[in-house]
């Protein structure tokens, strides 16, 4: 396995909505990156970054607008130098962005999602992964959605799938025990 973390949606723009879920995420988050950091695991960071008159504006409250400060990353996940960081436009990180290709010239088998919204981005970058043949594991206490109810369902609808995993982040770093 050489897995790659990504990490969705955790940017400025979003804090505003941030609910005690999301921000409950964020020290976990955190753990995992240092960590990830540690095994050498690259780390890639794929933000919400929409044109002013964006068309999905018709079904969101508007943010996260390109060239402002709402796309970056929040200071308590800052990126560090070797990081990459990507815009999308879209719900998953796979659509018409170059991330097939950046996991693909680093020899990426395995995509580790973390991040917001478990229901909406995270898991239509996980599908968007399978779909792009690479194995899929979403780290269910470093994922969160607008409810607990909703991200609880997301993780036991999906558990013990084959190609799209869910599991703690504990128990993704001990796959590296041995």
């Amino acid at each position: 396995m050489r897995p790659a973390i990504i990490i969705i949606d955790m940017i400025k723009g979003n804090e505003p909505f941030f609910r005690d879920a999301h921000r409950k995420i964020i020290p976990n988050i955190r753990r995992t990156i240092e960590r990830c950091r540690e095994l050498n695991i690259p780390i890639i960071f794929a933000n919400d970054s929409y044109m002013e008159n964006d068309w999905i504006f018709n079904y969101m409250k508007k943010h996260a607008i390109r060239g402002t400060e709402g796309v970056e990353v929040i200071d308590a996940l800052k990126p560090q130098e070797g990081d990459i960081v990507m815009d999308k436009r879209r719900f998953s990180a796979f659509f018409r962005t170059d991330l097939d290709i950046t996991l693909r010239e680093i020899g990426i088998d395995t995509v580790v999602l973390a991040g917001i919204n478990t229901h909406v981005c995270v898991l239509a970058t996980a599908f968007d992964a399978v779909s792009n043949d690479f194995e899929a594991i979403i780290l269910e206490d470093c994922c969160a959605s607008h409810k607990e109810e909703i991200h609880e369902f997301i993780v036991k609808s999906f558990k013990g799938m084959p190609a799209l995993k869910i599991m703690k982040s504990d128990d993704f770093f001990r796959l590296f025990s041995h």
